[in-house]
C-alpha cells in the first residue's frame, strides 16, 4: 500500500465493510493505521522503519500478501 497523507484503505480490507484497517504517512518517519468504521476512533502511530518492518514480515510469511 503505497501511503501518502490521505488515509488509503487496505486491498486486503472488505469491501462490505467488515475488516477495514486505513494507514497514511502524515509526515516524514511515521505512519499512522486506523479502523474505517471508527474514523474519529484511535489512532497507532509507528516510526516508518517499524512499519517497513512489519509489512515486510508479513509479506515473508505470506507471499501473496
Amino acid at each position: 500500500m503505497s501511503l501518502s497523507r490521505i488515509w488509503a484503505k487496505s486491498s486486503y480490507s472488505d469491501p462490505n465493510g467488515g475488516d477495514c484497517v486505513e494507514a497514511r504517512q502524515p509526515g516524514i518517519g511515521t505512519v499512522q493505521v486506523r479502523d474505517s468504521k471508527d474514523p474519529g476512533g484511535p489512532v497507532l502511530s509507528f516510526s516508518s522503519d517499524c512499519w517497513r518492518d512489519f509489512t515486510a514480515t508479513v509479506r515473508a510469511a505470506d507471499p501473496d500478501a
